[in-house]
């Protein structure tokens, strides 16, 4: 059986051949392991990104919570998680179970479907050649309306009854927007009426 430094000394030559080999560009996450019978192995670890999906349905639960004003240690409470637990679910680093996404909706009064609801290309011609594209685009809102600000905006805006007002607040809204987006908005607007 080889000594432990000999194993080390054979792990650090794979994983130098690796990187001499152009495999490994820069910061790598390397990992050696021992196998028991005294050889080793040498790997390179890459950290995945969320699924779109998990990443909407925690982006959803993080609205869901922010709306009703329940804070990550509240909420994990509810559940027996840390908020650690739930701030990684929100980001979709985590997936949420199925019977821990139900006990999510039962705590925050919504039913599960709420979660996925306005997912991206969830129309029954997109099927799996969903382009990332429709990701991208619904993300910048998803992360607007998740934050504080479009928190606050979303509820100061329902407080408006009058709709008129309402109509020219948004009005205002868009005028002061990039305007591009405004007239996309607006041609879009016409093209419906």
């Amino acid at each position: 059986m080889a000594a432990r430094g000999e194993i080390l000394d054979a792990a650090y030559s794979q994983v130098l051949e690796i990187v001499l080999a152009g495999g490994v560009r820069r910061d790598p996450r390397l990992c050696v392991s021992l196998d028991g019978r005294g050889g080793s192995k040498a790997a390179i670890v890459t950290k995945k990104s969320p699924n779109p999906v998990d990443h909407h349905v925690g982006a959803r639960v993080r609205m869901r919570r922010m709306l009703l004003g329940v804070s990550q240690d509240k909420l994990g409470d509810a559940l027996g998680l840390t908020f650690q637990q739930v701030q990684k679910y929100e980001k979709g680093a985590n997936r949420i179970g199925a019977s821990r996404l139900y006990d999510i909706a039962r705590i925050l009064d919504v039913p599960v479907q709420y979660f996925f609801d306005d997912l991206p290309g969830d129309d029954a011609a997109s099927g799996f050649a969903e382009a990332d594209g429709a990701y991208a685009a619904h993300d910048e809102t998803t992360r607007f309306m998740t934050s504080a600000e479009g928190v606050e905006l979303c509820r100061a805006f329902a407080a408006i009854r009058d709709t008129g007002v309402r109509r020219r607040v948004l009005d205002l809204v868009k005028a002061l927007s990039d305007p591009a987006e405004s007239g996309k908005s607006d041609a879009k607007r016409a093209a419906d009426a």
